[in-house]
């Protein structure tokens, strides 16, 4: 990635300001599962503190998990690995949205499967408004 793409684009990354902004005031605080970084800033007095995230890769609100999240909007000031209770072992791991993407799914018979769907059964039968 070059430098031009960091002076214009947000979609892919953090750009040149974000990351000065985060070099200059920034404490990091964290780091998820996916590799997406946490920081926040102290604040001068009677501001309230900033807390931002640095994503490993796009720029996609679904990838961050739920206790980020919560830290993120000011739920609790902890870091939120002490907050939590130990896995459960039906659990699964956080995955993030991907509907547009390479991995969404896709049901039998949409477009991108090539658009065949099953042929009809015989269960079903049409409503007629004189029956």
């Amino acid at each position: 990635m070059g430098f031009f793409s960091k002076l214009f684009t947000w979609w892919d990354g953090a750009t040149i300001g974000t990351m000065l902004f985060t070099a200059r005031k920034g404490e990091h605080i964290g780091t998820d599962a996916q590799g997406n970084k946490y920081y926040r800033s102290k604040p001068k007095e009677g501001e309230r503190e900033r807390r931002w995230v640095i994503y490993n890769g796009n720029n996609d609100a679904s990838r961050v998990p739920s206790e980020w999240h919560g830290w993120l909007h000011g739920a609790f000031d902890d870091v939120p690995e002490s907050r939590l209770p130990p896995p459960k072992i039906w659990e699964v791991d956080y995955t993030p949205n991907a509907t547009g993407t390479a991995n969404a799914y896709r049901p039998q018979g949409a477009l991108e499967r090539g658009g065949k769907r099953a042929s009809a059964t015989g269960d079903y039968e049409a409503w007629s408004p004189e029956g």
